[in-house]
Parts: structure tokens; C-alpha cells; sequence
């Protein structure tokens, strides 16, 4: 593709150069780029693009493409680089919306090839996503999905280092997606996503709100709530129709600012009024696996269905997939049969076992997700809840306290370990945490590694009990000082529980 072809209808000024120049990669990465690469310099919060031109000229790029305000490279250098290494230079009114057009443009547009289903909020974009994904896929329509646990196109998995990819590689994956013959994407985004443009240039043909909480607030990321709002609303000025929890605290912004987009809008909850909505929930087991059952009240379909993720929070989750799938032609038996076998990574995920007891697996990692799924869990346990966590190194020091005032209040019994220690010494954090729960009634014990406290709490555990292993969810891996090892709590769960069996045959 040339320059020119790459670039058409988009508004640019030509620095110096040769627009007829081919082009065989569209790059923001630096490190990424090859003979004949596009660099698009985008300033991010701790490095700036532009500060790469000249590797990247050096490197043999055949287009640069550069910020109208950037800080130096005036036209003149960049004329200078562009004679002594044959480069095209460019300058555009947003360079990091220019890193999503011209990723488009390059993969041939394949956001246009697909049904595109976003999911953004605070809590359950996860959760959400995969039953969606799950439920199009029963039901014989091929989806991709991209999100934090992973990336899925057809039947592979691909390491996902961000909710929401950059744009230039949200646009190769589902340029992959259309290649493996996907019609459906269903994707996690972020308020990162949106405030950094990266899905820029994509209409979601549905929209979900979930629900809102204090998050990523300082840093790097937002610098107030209002700022934070703002980013996850902005999903609606690319949306065609809404699906908007209306028990969510902000609900009716929500509304107003999906119907001001000329959005089609659909609400669910558990409240009168919902468009989706359910009632009569009652925690229950069904083919061995604990969930909800509930009636379901919506345009579609009306009836009594199962979702075998327990929690009032999951009901909300499987209503927004129900809404979701109805809008993308899923069929009703599809969705019930998806819903009531559904599993989630790291998600209240369940580790079968031939114990007697229930295993799951939670990415809860602060005091208000443990919280929640420990008040979820008692609500349906018959015997105790064992939970084992630690919190992760370099992070804040309040949550040790708070998770562990937490799970000494909720938990019949709690063993504390090692999450993701990193810089720090494991029992320094288990000191913090024991510190809180020693100040509660809660039974508990400390036990270092984290393989031998779950087998610990899966050895503990008595026919009826649940074990709750909290704090690293879907991650593979736990972080130490001086090396990263594989890890997986649902793997060494497994295994645990296999050897406990084995033991007291």
C-alpha cells in the first residue's frame, strides 16, 4: 500500500517526501519497526514517540508520521532527515488517533467486517464478555474476543497485555478475526481505551454499561472521578444501541448521554422498569456447579434460567450477555444452555474435584470484590468458606489491612500466603495482613508458599465446605524479587486436589 492509499480521505500535511512510497507495517513501537514500516510518534505518559524519529529513520521506515504540537523537530530537521534518508514526513492533528486510521486503513478495515459488541464499566467486563463470547459461538456464530484475561481468535489464545489493546493492534487482531472467518467480536473497553483513542474509528453495533465504582483514579490513569466518568461515556458517541444497567449509580447520565448519541437504548436490572430484567432469584445447584436461578422478564423471552456463577453481581453480568446475545441473533436455547455451564478464568472459577467440596478460583484483590464474593459464597455455602489470599508486593499497604480485617470477618477460616510478592519480602505483606485479621474473631494461619497453602486449605476442607482462592484470578504467573514463575491457581488446585483423593483412598 502507498503512502497516498494509506492516508486517503484523512486530513495530513505533507512535511517532505514521496507520498508514492509503499508502506508493509503501520508502527508505534519503535522496537517494531522494519524496512518500509509507517512510525506514528504518539506521546504516551512516560515516553514520547517523537523522541524516536531518528531511530526510526535509521531503522529504514518509509513514512513518519508526527504530532502538529510536539515538543522540537521543527519542519526544517525533519526535512533534513527526510533528504538524508529517503523518508516521508507527515504531520497530523492527533498523531494517536492517526495510529488507529492508519492501522485500519493498512488491515483493510475490519472493523467493518465485524458485528462489534463492547462491554465497558467498572466491574464485570470480563465476566460479561466471555459468556457473550460463549453464548455466539454455541450457537454456531464464530466470535472473536478481546480482553484482560486473553485474546481469542477461533481456537487460539493470545496473551493480552492490556484490556484494550492499542489501537494499531486491537486493528491486526481483528483483522485476524476476519481472516479465520469471524462475524462477531466481542471486546472488554476500558476507560483507558477510551481516553486514548484506541478503538478510535469503531462503531460497536451494541454498547454495554455496567456499573460504576471509585477506580483507577491518579497515576497514569485519571485524575479525578469526573474525568473517569467522562472517558466511559464517551463509548456511546460510537455506539448504535445501549444496553445500560439501570440500577448502576449513574444510570441516568448513561441514558442521557446514549440517547443525546441517537442511540437505540435498552436497560436491565433488578429494579421495576428494566427492559431486561430479573426476579425471584433463588442461590441453588445444578449439575453440581452453585449459581442463581432467576426469571427472566425481557423483549425476547420470558422464563426461568440458571447461571452457574453464584452472586446477585452475576445475575447482573448474565442479564447484560442475555441483551447482548438477543442483539446479535442468539437464540434462546443457546443462551440458557451457555449460561448454566458458563465458565469464566479467574472468575468464581470452579476446579473440579471428587472431594465433595467447591473450589473457585477469584481475581478479588482488593477488600471490596473479596467482600462481595465472600457475602456471595456464605449466602450458598453448607458447610465453611476457607479462603486463602495475600496481596501483591509494591502495591498499596492498605489493602493488606482492609483484605484481611475483610476476610477475617466473612471467612470461617482463612490461610494467608504469597501473591505477587515482587520487590518485597512475602512476610513483610503477610505481617500487614496478619495484623488486621489477628484484630478480628476470624480463624486463621500463615503459610508462606503458595502451592502448599492452597493444598493446605484443600486438605482442610470437609465435604460441603467451599475454598475460596482469591487475589490472582486468571494470571499464570506469580512475581518474586529476582524471577517470574509460572503459576496457576486453578492448575495447582487441581493437582491438589487429585493428590488429597489419592491420600485417603
Amino acid at each position: 500500500m502507498t503512502i497516498k492509499e494509506l492516508l486517503e480521505g484523512k486530513r495530513y500535511r505533507l512535511i517532505a517526501g514521496d507520498e508514492n512510497r509503499e508502506v508493509n507495517s503501520v508502527e508505534f513501537n519503535s522496537r517494531k519497526i522494519v524496512s518500509g514500516s509507517a512510525f506514528v510518534a504518539v506521546k504516551g505518559f512516560t515516553s514520547d514517540g517523537h523522541d524516536y524519529i531518528d531511530m526510526a529513520a535509521d531503522k529504514g521506515a518509509s513514512l513518519i508520521v508526527v504530532n502538529d504540537k510536539r515538543d522540537g523537530h521543527d519542519d526544517a530537521s525533519l526535512k533534513e532527515l527526510s533528504e538524508s534518508h529517503g523518508v516521508t514526513v507527515i504531520s497530523v492533528p492527533d498523531s494517536r488517533q492517526a495510529s488507529a486510521y492508519l492501522a485500519a486503513s493498512f488491515f483493510s478495515h475490519p472493523e467493518d467486517k465485524l458485528h462489534i459488541t463492547g462491554v465497558t464499566g467498572t466491574k464485570g467486563k470480563t465476566t460479561i464478555t466471555f459468556m457473550i463470547h460463549d453464548i455466539l459461538n454455541r450457537c454456531g456464530k464464530k466470535a472473536g474476543l478481546i480482553g484482560t484475561v486473553c485474546n481469542l481468535v477461533g481456537d487460539e489464545k493470545i496473551h493480552s497485555s492490556h484490556t484494550t489493546p492499542e489501537a494499531r493492534d486491537t486493528y491486526e487482531l481483528m483483522s485476524h478475526m476476519v481472516e479465520q472467518g469471524s462475524e462477531e467480536l466481542v471486546m472488554e473497553v476500558s476507560s483507558q481505551g477510551l481516553k486514548l483513542d484506541r478503538v478510535y474509528g469503531m462503531t460497536f453495533d451494541t454498547g454495554c454499561f455496567t456499573n460504576l465504582y471509585e477506580d483507577h483514579i491518579g497515576g497514569n490513569e485519571h485524575p479525578d472521578m469526573e474525568d473517569y466518568i467522562n472517558c466511559k461515556l464517551k463509548m456511546f458517541e460510537q455506539t448504535k444501541t445501549a444496553v445500560i444497567n439501570k440500577d448502576c449509580s449513574i444510570a441516568d447520565r448513561c441514558i442521557i448521554k446514549a440517547s443525546e448519541c441517537g442511540c437505540k437504548i435498552y436497560t436491565y436490572g433488578l429494579s421495576e422498569g428494566c427492559d431486561v430484567r430479573a426476579d425471584s432469584l433463588e442461590n441453588g445447584i445444578k449439575d453440581g456447579r452453585a449459581g442463581t436461578f432467576f426469571d427472566l422478564e425481557s423483549p425476547w423471552y420470558q422464563g426461568r434460567f440458571f447461571v452457574a456463577i453464584p452472586g446477585e453481581f452475576n445475575v447482573y453480568n448474565a442479564l447484560c450477555s442475555i441483551a447482548a446475545a438477543y442483539l446479535a441473533g442468539a437464540d434462546t436455547e443457546d443462551i440458557k444452555e451457555s449460561l448454566q455451564s458458563i465458565e469464566v478464568p479467574g472468575r468464581l472459577q470452579h476446579v473440579p474435584n471428587d472431594l465433595g467440596i467447591t473450589i473457585l478460583v477469584d481475581y478479588a484483590h482488593n477488600a471490596a470484590s473479596l467482600e462481595n464474593v465472600l457475602d456471595t459464597l456464605k449466602s450458598v455455602a453448607k458447610g465453611r468458606v476457607i479462603t486463602v489470599f495475600g496481596c501483591g508486593g509494591d502495591r498499596s499497604h492498605t489493602r493488606r489491612f482492609e483484605m484481611g480485617e475483610v476476610s477475617g470477618n466473612k471467612s470461617d477460616y482463612t490461610i494467608v500466603t504469597s501473591d505477587n510478592p515482587r520487590t518485597e519480602d512475602p512476610l513483610v505483606i503477610i505481617g500487614h495482613i496478619v495484623s488486621a485479621i489477628s484484630k478480628t474473631s476470624g480463624k486463621y494461619e500463615t503459610v508462606v508458599d503458595r502451592s502448599e497453602a492452597i493444598y493446605k486449605a484443600i486438605e482442610t476442607a470437609n465435604p460441603g465446605d467451599i475454598v475460596l482462592i482469591a487475589g490472582k484470578g486468571h494470571e499464570d504467573y506469580q512475581i518474586f524479587k529476582d524471577k517470574t514463575i509460572h503459576f496457576d491457581d486453578s492448575e495447582v488446585a487441581f493437582e491438589a486436589a487429585k493428590n488429597v483423593k489419592e491420600k485417603r483412598s
